[in-house]
């Protein structure tokens, strides 16, 4: 008797250990990568370029704090990045999956990073945004500044082109995402160029910028998403319509890639 309760407590010992090796975490280390023709780092946004205007709704709903909302949102999008990614066959590595493995990397990319309000690009031929030139002109007497009144979006640039060559040698990722900002709408809200009616759904927007290893940018922009305004709960947000948005930008990705190959 005591045999056959040595045996199966093994093989509940066993079943427990495979269990824990399907977490999230685990299954990102990259300790057997596919075949693959490129490999992605996906860089969250930091954590000052966040705005969420429903913040206090999900608050009174689930409890939680401002910064948990904020870092389940920065967690969850990277990681529906990470899922659409290894759908497409690519490899990945995701610097929110290991916190203090990528701690130091993360928070010196950072530093190389600036930002730019830029006009989004048309995604049907996409060009690299660049900055404009404000034109100056004297009005009735009064000097006036002509501004662009196109739709813009936070643009990421590398201070150093060093940066991505050096994590490349590191890590062998040839293509990065960087995510450049996050916005969460409130129902009612609407881009200050539309003249429709007002939405009544949240909208999210994900700002954005690929660069390959050698510092070139392939694409960025916005990518838009509606969800509804009674929906509070991080997870389904992110699971029903992070997922989109992952999948939108990969998408994106791919035919930046096949373009640069022809």
């Amino acid at each position: 008797m005591r045999n056959y309760l040595f045996i199966f407590s093994i093989f509940i010992g066993l079943l427990n250990s495979q269990a824990q090796n399907t977490t999230r975490d685990v299954s990102k280390k990259d300790l057997r990568e596919s075949p693959a023709l490129h490999k992605v780092m996906i860089v969250p946004f930091e954590p000052k370029l966040y705005l969420g205007e429903v913040d206090r709704n999900i608050h009174l709903e689930t409890n939680l704090s401002a910064r948990e909302i904020k870092n389940k949102f920065r967690t969850g999008l990277n990681d529906q990045l990470y899922k659409a990614l290894k759908v497409n066959k690519y490899n990945a590595v995701d610097l929110m999956a290991d916190t203090v493995k990528y701690k130091k990397d993360l928070d010196g990319l950072y530093q190389y990073l600036t930002y730019d309000y830029l006009t989004v690009p048309d995604q049907t031929n996409y060009v690299a945004p660049k900055r404009e030139k404000s034109e100056t002109k004297i009005d009735k007497g009064q000097l006036a500044v002509e501004t662009n009144s196109e739709k813009r979006f936070m643009e990421a640039h590398l201070t150093s082109p060093k940066v991505v060559p050096m994590l490349y040698g590191k890590y062998k990722t040839d293509i990065f995402i960087f995510i450049n900002q996050l916005d969460i709408f409130a129902a009612g809200t609407k881009d200050a160029l539309d003249l429709g009616p007002e939405n009544t759904n949240r909208r999210i927007l994900v700002h954005y910028t690929v660069y390959t290893f050698d510092a070139k940018k392939i694409n960025s922009g916005i990518i838009e998403e509606e969800f509804d305004q009674l929906l509070n709960n991080p997870k389904k947000i992110i699971d029903q319509h992070f997922k989109n948005i992952a999948n939108t930008l990969v998408s994106r990705v791919n035919k930046a890639l096949n373009v640069a190959s022809k």
